[in-house]
């Protein structure tokens, strides 16, 4: 049994001596990435440094002028609203006087035409019953000279009268 005790300790130092070369080899490659990013690391750094001066040298120097537009661009909205708003009143007011006064020119142009009517119906009634009443008196007499002449009226063969029974 000693045997396999030796041999079990020499297996697990050669193992040991084996895990231990394997991260010293790990050990110098992470040491040698590490100096690669490093070196990566500052020559990003010195180039980026710059530009991160210019710009914030630039921001710096643009607040105010930045501060400024954003104020000027408020101004300008509160503005534009309140003009919207009395825009807005105007077209309402003239939208309201304009209603009042089509409803005022409906209403005259109906009382001009009711009187329009009215007027041609007197009209009618004042002239046309005259002319109608002095135009049978006419008939009348006409009718009466006729029968007093003793002229009978002579029909046509087809019963119609002639043309010149019909005129006045």
């Amino acid at each position: 049994m000693n045997v396999w005790i030796e041999a079990f300790i020499v297996i697990a130092a050669v193992a040991i001596v084996i895990q231990m070369a394997i991260l010293l080899g790990m050990y110098l490659q992470m040491k040698g990435a590490i100096e690669k990013f490093t070196q990566i690391a500052n020559d990003l750094t010195g180039r980026i440094d710059p530009i991160l001066l210019r710009t914030n040298r630039i921001l710096e120097d643009s607040e105010d002028k930045i501060a400024s537009i954003m104020a000027d661009g408020a101004e300008v909205t509160r503005l534009a609203r309140g003009q919207a708003q009395k825009i807005d009143r105007v077209f309402t007011d003239s939208l309201e006087r304009v209603r009042v006064q089509v409803i005022r020119a409906d209403q005259i142009l109906a009382g001009a035409l009711e009187v329009i009517e009215d007027t041609g119906t007197k009209v009618r009634n004042t002239l046309w019953g005259p002319v109608h009443q002095v135009s049978a008196v006419l008939k009348g007499v006409k009718v009466g000279i006729d029968v007093l002449r003793g002229v009978q009226r002579r029909a046509e063969p087809d019963g119609a009268p002639q043309d010149e029974e019909l005129f006045i």
